[in-house]
């Protein structure tokens, strides 16, 4: 495989920095802003940056393998991209690059009920080997017309998202009108001229949607009224009673997205789940919850038997990655971090970002001695870990 990776930008700090030169501000605030005062944002990557790692420098030592098995399928590395919602509106077709990338490096990918591409498509660029995270419907008949054409685009992995129960309050976002669906305003208009590579390649690309909703969206409306469908489409919790009728109908793997505490993990055996991701959405829901790492650390010793156990939010490099498996983690997903790989780079900036994570995290096994990734377990500190 041709390599992508440019030096000019080694880490995500340089990518972030080329991300935000190229994109209009209203957009680069919602792929990086959190909710209220952004604590939980920060909070996410300074706990998992606490852990720390044992090296072994004078055991045998024959290399070390990225390689991770998860549901049956093989992957190059032990990280996936999380579900975005809005990829598009951030940079044009960032989804299908995103997903084409993770084909060619042989990666996880997830795609969001609201993402700017549809079920078919990621479908199709995927040969079928994607995740598909369901927002659940308030009516069950839409929930159920999702889940047949997720199944029927090849998807095996079903994601119920849990941790969005209401909508946010993100002041940058409030501010840019950017909440549900965006409102352009003179100075958003302003920032857009400002960005002429994001304004040409959304020209070219079209007026970005919720390509995977749009069939359900009556025709004609204003920007107003679309925001209050998609509310009112989208409005509740997951329930316990939602779960045992989604585990009733998908025949494939089930994993709920955003649990924290071991009561909604022990509901998550109950009702015969496959696995669950550790997630508080990126900081973007609650400013006063945990850090993803303290309460994954936490579940892993009562439910790792019962459950894969995964995790979502706060990694930005490989040493990040490292340090949430050394805690237990069965596999990692990132969503901002590919992200401003393509806002930076384009294109291929999903194959810079892949390159150089699995860097990354190869030089940090190799220097703690650590062979395979479910090894890194051994590698950890315990007394580190913030908890």
């Amino acid at each position: 495989m041709q390599t992508h990776f440019n030096s000019e930008y080694p880490s995500v700090e340089h990518l972030r920095a080329k991300a935000k030169s190229r994109m209009p501000a209203f957009a680069y605030e919602y792929l990086a802003s959190g909710c209220f005062t952004e604590v939980n944002l920060a909070r996410n990557t300074s706990d998992i940056r606490q852990v720390q790692l044992q090296p072994w420098y004078l055991r045998d030592f024959d290399g070390a393998d990225q390689t991770t098995e998860l549901f049956g399928e093989t992957y190059d590395a032990p990280f996936g991209v999380a579900p975005v919602g809005l990829q598009g509106l951030m940079w044009p077709n960032s989804c299908q690059y995103l997903a084409q990338a993770a084909v060619d490096h042989n990666l996880q990918f997830t795609l969001s009920t609201v993402s700017t591409a549809s079920i078919e498509d990621i479908g199709q660029i995927t040969n079928g080997r994607f995740w598909f995270q369901l927002y659940h419907p308030a009516e069950e008949e839409l929930r159920d017309k999702l889940l047949d054409r997720a199944w029927e685009a090849g998807c095996r992995t079903l994601v119920m998202l849990a941790d969005t129960p209401t909508f946010a309050y993100r002041p940058k976002e409030i501010r840019n009108g950017l909440s549900i669906p965006p409102r352009m305003t003179l100075r958003n208009i302003c920032q857009m001229m400002m960005s002429p590579a994001w304004a040409m390649g959304q020209l070219a690309a079209g007026k970005p949607e919720f390509q995977t909703m749009k069939n359900y969206i009556p025709k004609g409306l204003n920007m107003k009224h679309l925001g209050l469908f998609m509310n009112k489409t989208f409005s509740g919790r997951l329930t316990e009673n939602k779960i045992a009728a989604i585990r009733e109908k998908w025949k494939g793997n089930l994993v709920v997205k955003g649990v924290v505490n071991p009561a909604d993990a022990e509901i998550a055996v109950k009702h015969g789940l496959d696995g669950l991701i550790v997630s508080n959405h990126g900081g973007r829901q609650l400013d006063r919850g945990q850090s993803t790492i303290v309460p994954m650390y936490k579940l892993v010793p009562e439910f790792g038997g019962k459950l894969k156990i995964m995790i979502d939010g706060g990694m930005y490099s490989g040493a990040d990655i490292a340090s949430c498996l050394a805690c237990g983690a069965d596999f990692t997903f990132m969503g901002r971090t590919p992200m401003l790989g393509v806002c930076a780079l384009g294109k291929y900036g999903g194959h810079h970002t892949f390159e150089m994570l699995k860097k990354q995290l190869q030089q940090v096994m190799e220097q703690v001695g650590c062979s395979k990734v479910s090894n890194l377990r051994e590698h950890l500190i315990a007394e580190s870990v913030p908890v």
